[in-house]
This record gives C-alpha cells, structure tokens and sequence, in this order.
C-alpha cells in the first residue's frame, strides 16, 4: 500500500487516480499509523516552499516522514514535495526543507535564457547522466521521453543526487536520489503513460 501523505498541500486527486489507473493501492493518509504500515510514501505539494515546510512541520508530517526515510522506505517527492525533500530553498526568503537530499532550491529567474519563459510550464524530455547506470525509477522509460513540468524554482547543488535533467534552455534538474529517497521535479499523474510507468517503477522499488 502506497501512503500519499495528506499535509494540507498537494493535488491529489490526479495521483489517487493514477495510482488506480495501474491497479496499485494508494490512500490519501495524516494518520501515522497508516503512514508507518505503507511500503512506500508519496510526499505531493504545490505551492510556495515556506508555507508547505510551515504546513510540514506544524502537522508532525516532517518528523514522521524523516523517521520512514530513516528506516529505508521507499519515498518519493513530487513537484514542490521533491523540493522539500532539499535542505532549503531561497524562494521569497530562506527556507529549511528537510534535508533528505543535498543541495538547494533556486530561481530559475536570470538562469534560462530568453525567449524562454518563468515559470517553465510544459512538456519537456527526460535525459539520465551518462556517467552512472540508469535510476530504476526510470526502468520503464527511455532518454528523452516527455513529462510535464510546472515550476519557476528548481534544484541545484545537486549534481550527485541529481538522475535526470531537462533541456530548457539551459540544464535543469529534473529528478534526484538518494538511497530510498526520490524525486521528481515534473508532475508523473500529468504525463500520461510515461508518468504511469515511473509511478508503476516507483511501486517496484
């Protein structure tokens, strides 16, 4: 059973009903119990960065979510949710994220070039580094399949964690890892069939 972690922020209708579309079990969950029984955790989260870490923290989400992780369960942040999985992010302000994966999240204003535009909304490919075996994540897919992306901040400092990009007019960080701990920048409930096959990889891990 997946547990997709209620903390006030996430689209979650879209991810219940993709988890369905590939006959997994999933449960829109606050309950800790519920939380510790799952074999996988999904960390959702749209939104400013403060005021879901805010939200993160007041619930006791963060501390139980840092105790799974500890304890090897599979985990994976979407959208703003990977970016909480960071130790922090300057969006308006400097904010501490739970620090599961190094490095920080930042503007992608005065990074991407013109014509392109803040924030990056749309389908992008996928390309996996060169220099390490392909994440399992990714098992399903191949370089450059296209996923949906929407967000203005993304992260960096990251370049070991960091198992996908995307071209946009400039290399941005598309998924990262570290041991059971995943992320994806793009929204894989939004991506069609490709998103279905990294969530059914997910399930696998």
């Amino acid at each position: 059973m997946i547990a997709i972690i209620d903390y006030g922020v996430g689209n979650i209708f879209s991810l219940e009903s993709s988890f369905r579309y590939i006959g997994e079990e999933a449960v829109l969950t606050s309950d800790p119990a519920v939380i510790e029984a799952a074999d996988r955790l999904i960390l959702p989260g749209v939104g400013a960065f403060g005021d879901a870490a805010e939200k993160l923290k007041k619930s006791g989400m963060a501390e139980l979510v840092l105790a799974q992780a500890a304890k090897g369960k599979p985990l994976l942040g979407i959208c703003l949710g990977m970016q909480l999985l960071f130790e922090k992010s300057y969006e308006y302000g400097t904010h501490q994220g739970l620090s599961l994966i190094p490095g920080t999240i930042v503007t992608m204003e005065g990074v991407v070039p013109e014509p392109y535009k803040v924030p990056h909304i749309g389908w992008n490919g996928l390309h996996f580094p060169k220099d390490r075996e392909k994440s399992p994540l990714f098992k399903y897919i191949g370089e450059g399949d296209f996923v949906y992306f929407v967000h203005t901040y993304y992260g960096t400092d990251c370049a070991a964690s960091t198992i996908a990009t995307c071209e946009y007019g400039q290399e941005l960080t598309a998924a990262v890892s570290c041991g059971n701990v995943y992320g994806v920048q793009f929204h894989p409930e939004k991506s069609g069939e490709t998103g279905m096959k990294i969530l059914k990889a997910f399930c696998e891990l």
